[in-house]
């Protein structure tokens, strides 16, 4: 990937980064363990893509 990247796609980036995280234990708690996986963290680097 371009080392310089459009400011678009360094948001988008951004944004895949930031919803990346674990569950918070209190999201698990709350829902008695049924929610224990982020579905968003699928995606890998290099082999997943965000829309150009």
């Amino acid at each position: 990937m371009a080392r310089v990247k459009p400011p678009a796609k360094k948001r988008r980036l951004g944004k895949a980064n930031r919803e990346s995280k674990a569950v918070p234990t209190w999201v698990i708690v709350r829902t008695d363990g049924k929610v224990r996986t982020n579905p968003k963290r699928r995606r890998n680097w290099r082999t997943g893509t965000i829309k150009p």
